[in-house]
């Protein structure tokens, strides 16, 4: 494992922001080690308290098993020991996810972050099986995940409850966007206070924080972070305005979202208008266009961050 002199706690990593981070690729196929390690500088060095890699965001679902291993190689030795690294794992059955988890320990992550299968229908017994099996993999703790919008599978409660007394589950991500599943997961952590629930909707990153929530995991922590980690910040200390001032800059800059063709290059683009990456995505997707860049620009400008604001270079 990575966590050889880590000067971090889990305690610390999930109650801030832990952005999903982008995988970047070359125009061969090969993660660029320079340009991902940039990323996780970035995201450390601007508030992040950890690195999820293969997520949504990082395409693990559509890495080769190559590209996964080398995204967390690349990511452990850029965090050196400053955060954790906890990979994800989301494949759509279990055999292919402790295939995956096996190599991610070998590679160096820190924990890894799983999920439901999908393609098939399975029901909470499944979801239960799938996770246990992982755990049983390798000795790294698991961050749950619950993206119904991307497995067509919720984590029920029930399931999430059973799993959180298992000393090795962390917590959970929520990205359903569902407030009331998130405040049944609230819930939960009430009864297991070590569990962590972090929520991955942007829109709802300050009702969450109000409603107890520990941590962020957003897609736009690749370039922001910090603008999330005052988010929660203001809710920690009673300034609801504040936290409401900065969730409209949120949801202001997820505006360009739907800019580059689809939101993973949308992203990206962002991204790359920042300095960090270099804009491609996984095939079949197609890096955004010239012209979709400027539009992502246009968006962002003025809803960055002041400090973030220089970095920008002309579309």
């Amino acid at each position: 494992m990575a966590s050889a002199g880590r000067r971090w706690s889990w305690d610390k990593a999930l109650t801030g922001v832990v952005p999903p981070v982008i995988s970047v690729i070359n125009e061969a196929g090969v993660i660029d080690g320079e340009a991902q390690g940039s990323v996780c500088d970035h995201v450390i060095a601007d508030g992040g308290t950890g690195l999820f890699v293969l997520g949504g965001c990082g395409e693990g679902a559509w890495l080769t098993s190559e590209q996964r291993a080398d995204v967390i190689r690349h990511a452990v030795t850029s965090a050196a020991g400053r955060a954790p690294v906890i990979a994800g794992v989301m494949l759509p059955a279990t055999g292919p996810a402790v295939e995956a988890a096996k190599r991610a320990a070998d590679a160096g992550a820190d924990g890894l972050v799983a999920g439901s299968p999908y393609y098939n229908h399975v029901d909470g017994d499944a979801h239960l099986r799938h996770v246990e099996a992982i755990l049983g993999a390798t000795p790294l703790p698991i961050l749950l995940y619950n993206i119904p919008q991307s497995t067509h599978h919720m984590l029920s409660i029930a399931t999430v409850e059973a799993l959180s007394r298992e000393p090795r589950i962390l917590g959970i991500k929520d990205s359903s966007g569902h407030l009331d599943h998130f405040q049944g997961l609230i819930a939960i952590k009430r009864q297991v206070p070590q569990f962590r629930v972090l929520q991955g909707a942007e829109f709802a990153m300050a009702a969450s924080a109000v409603l107890g929530g520990d941590g962020a995991v957003p897609g736009m922590g690749n370039f922001a972070p910090s603008l999330f980690r005052d988010l929660f910040a203001a809710a920690r200390l009673g300034d609801v305005a504040r936290a409401r001032e900065l969730q409209a800059q949120v949801t202001a800059l997820a505006g360009l979202h739907g800019l580059g063709g689809h939101w993973l290059p949308s992203l990206k683009g962002a991204c790359v208008l920042l300095g960090l990456g270099n804009g491609r995505p996984a095939p079949p997707l197609l890096p955004a266009s010239g012209a979709q860049l400027s539009a992502i620009r246009a968006c962002i400008e003025p809803n960055l961050p002041a400090h973030l604001v220089p970095r920008l270079r002309a579309a």
